[in-house]
């Protein structure tokens, strides 16, 4: 459908998900786009491939979060393989080569199905799998722009079974994400303490922070104030629709002294956002050399690294996280469309920091 290149072409789910996503970003109105916007993330987490609901005479049973219009743009694309509808909004939209370049780009994105038909298969030995999995290392809170407090995240990753998790709320200059002063960091850190304290050894929160890059590449957290924290990410939410090469701007930020990861690398936005666009093998190059981890950004409208660029990353020697960025507790398992990635890209579990022991993982980060 629409050409996408290589987006596991049986991941039905994907493709619809996909296109519902492109009508909601055209749509003017702020309803139906919301509308298109909730139809799209319910397809794509379904658990089983929408084309085996259909009933007698293509009928399609009711889904939770998608509409009559949405109905008809799935039904058009099980029938036929594409919309009419999307391409024709798409094409005539303001927004339609951004569209077009985030398609050429290979979205490649995965649905909860196909995420599930991964990690049910046998991997490659050593290649990550969930067993594997430690801890998050990025998750928000009510301290910027996610909706929990933090003894709701801890619990959350608890009942997950991990050791350790990070929260990464973000940092000053994004105030619509509810960046933070160095004030309510510091609030947020004594926070953090107390809750140490009650877990004992049987957990471990960490403090960390998603610091913006901002357009010459350098991070919106003074040098000074980056040691405060035990977990930096450095993420792109700038010039994410130009077509113009950033690749001077991602090698300063991983070049920076005190940043650990690079996370969802191209600030890319599934099939409506092409985001960063660099010469990757070069930035990855001098991540592994700067010994900074890319990140596998699990959030299913992201999916950032994916498991092709991961590949170019595998070679180029990187280290590498797996993180949900949830922003709620019921988005922690959104790493595991992070580790369905990895095991896609061959990812060895000594290469991703997530399946560290805590102790070798604070050792990395102090280096």
């Amino acid at each position: 459908m629409h050409g996408r290149g290589d987006n596991r072409s049986m991941d039905t789910n994907a493709r619809v998900s996909a296109a519902l996503r492109e009508l909601a970003a055209v749509q003017t109105s702020r309803f139906k786009a919301q509308a298109f916007k909730r139809a799209a993330a319910a397809v794509i987490g379904l658990d089983r491939p929408i084309d085996s609901m259909l009933g007698a005479g293509g009928v399609l049973p009711e889904i939770p979060g998608v509409g009559p219009a949405s109905v008809r743009v799935i039904l058009d694309i099980l029938r036929t393989g594409a919309s009419p509808r999307v391409d024709r909004e798409v094409s005539s939209s303001v927004k339609g080569a951004e569209i077009l370049r985030a398609r050429e780009g290979g979205a490649r994105l995965l649905s909860r199905a196909e995420i599930q038909r991964v990690l049910d298969t046998p991997a490659a030995h050593g290649v990550v799998s969930p067993p594997d999995y430690r801890g998050d290392l990025q998750m928000h809170s009510e301290w910027s722009d996610g909706s929990e407090t933090l003894a709701q995240l801890v619990r959350g990753c608890r009942a997950r079974g991990y050791a350790y998790s990070a929260v990464t709320d973000h940092s000053h200059t994004l105030g619509a994400a509810g960046g933070r002063s160095m004030d309510k960091v510091r609030q947020q850190h004594r926070a953090i303490d107390a809750i140490n304290r009650r877990c004992g050894k049987t957990f471990r929160l960490l403090k960390g922070i998603e610091a913006n890059i901002k357009d010459d590449g350098a991070v919106d957290v003074e040098a000074r104030d980056l040691a405060a924290f035990e977990v930096v990410l450095a993420a792109p939410h700038s010039a994410l629709r130009s077509a113009k090469d950033q690749t001077d701007r991602m090698l300063r930020v991983v070049r920076t002294h005190g940043v650990h990861v690079l996370a969802h690398p191209r600030g890319r936005m599934g099939s409506v956002r092409g985001g960063v666009s660099a010469d990757w093998d070069r930035v990855f190059a001098a991540a592994a050399a700067a010994n900074v981890a890319v990140e596998f950004d699990g959030s299913p409208a992201r999916q950032d690294l994916d498991y092709v660029i991961a590949g170019r990353a595998l070679a180029a020697g990187c280290l590498f996280a797996i993180d949900s960025d949830a922003h709620q507790t019921s988005e922690l398992p959104y790493s595991d469309f992070g580790i369905a990635h990895a095991r896609l890209a061959g990812v060895p579990t000594e290469r991703v920091i997530n399946c560290w022991p805590i102790e070798r993982l604070l050792a990395w980060l102090r280096r």
